[in-house]
């Protein structure tokens, strides 16, 4: 019998419980939900259900005091669930900042009112967590990606070339256990670096969606862009396009930073859910536009006064690390066949 999506969203979030966090008997549970949109009842519900014993709070009830207060009553090692319709904030603090610094689990479900009822599944499909495909797939992009000299991404007719090496690859696959802090935002799924040369960055290639000023994805027929040393321009594309990238450029440059390989199945161009945070892990290739990159340091860009990082969608048929051909067929699997 077909599960609905009430049990579907039960099975994937045992997954993220049991395989990516490893929450143990002895370990406690807290979540802290909202019920301001639809969504955030089916998550909480879900919790409900494989979590009987953990405490549940709805943030509406509650001052940041109160939120301290709870914290205090964990320990290392225990869970800390929050499920946003927006996004929690306790006045100067982040929720997952103060969380991680005291030892604690965490699970994030953010943004949920922006994702209508018609995406609901995708969502919820999208938060299954198979550690047998995650784990090798993300280890092999990132030992790929970390020795390759030159990539090649390729779209219907186009050719953009990256030169001279890629950062440190940074993995979100749920594997936590060489890490200091466990845990994130779900839906997971991504393998993410960027140039070590921002300037070595030339060619073409096609954008099928981007987010918006409203940090809503739309998607398009897809479109051709330019780069050139590494700065993005699109005379052929959309007129909302081209309205980001007079918003980028009336304060920095169209700098093509983070190079992001999305490795969840659910979501992609046959699978849209509006938030960006979850469809930056759709399978495929994404890029971000604008000085912003927290995560990387370069000279002259500052991380702290770079104010845009917009994710915008890549409509790669192939990609190359060096002769190797690593995405095809809206696959990352030719990863693993290559020897490491």
């Amino acid at each position: 019998m077909e599960q609905t999506l009430e049990q579907q969203a039960q099975t994937h979030i045992t997954q993220i419980v049991q395989d990516a966090i490893q929450l143990q008997p002895t370990e406690r549970a807290l979540v802290i939900f909202d019920t301001e949109a639809a969504l955030t009842k089916i998550i909480t519900d879900a919790y409900r259900h494989i979590l009987p014993e953990a405490q549940f709070v709805d943030f509406s009830t509650v001052t940041t005091g109160d939120v301290f207060a709870l914290f205090d009553g964990l320990k290392p090692g225990d869970l800390v669930v929050l499920i946003q319709s927006a996004n929690f904030r306790l006045d100067a603090f982040r929720v997952r900042i103060e969380i991680f610094q005291r030892g604690l689990k965490t699970i994030e479900h953010t943004h949920l009112n922006r994702i209508p009822e018609t995406q609901f599944a995708t969502y919820v499909n999208a938060l299954a967590y198979d550690q047998a495909y995650y784990r090798p797939i993300g280890k092999a992009l990132k030992v790929g990606v970390e020795k390759t000299q030159r990539i090649r991404v390729l779209c219907d007719g186009t050719e953009l070339v990256y030169e001279g090496g890629m950062e440190e690859a940074k993995l979100n696959v749920g594997d936590y256990r060489e890490m200091k802090n466990v845990g994130g935002t779900f839906p997971i799924g991504e393998v993410f670096t960027e140039p070590k040369d921002l300037r070595a960055v030339n060619g073409t290639a096609k954008i099928f969606a981007f987010a918006g000023e409203d940090h809503l994805v739309r998607m398009y027929e897809p479109f051709l862009v330019h780069i050139t040393n590494g700065i993005l321009s699109a005379p052929e594309g959309p007129q909302e396009f081209q309205n980001i990238l007079k918003l980028i450029g009336d304060e920095e440059e169209v700098l093509v930073r983070e190079f992001g390989m999305g490795l969840n199945p659910a979501m992609g161009p046959h699978a849209l859910v509006n938030d960006i945070t979850a469809f930056e892990r759709q399978r495929g290739l994404h890029f971000s536009l604008g000085e912003k990159h927290a995560i990387y340091a370069k000279p002259g860009l500052h991380r702290k006064k770079g104010r845009y990082h917009v994710d915008i969608f890549v409509a790669a048929t192939q990609i190359f690390f060096d002769e190797d051909l690593v995405f095809e067929n809206d696959s990352y699997e030719n990863a693993i066949k290559k020897p490491s």
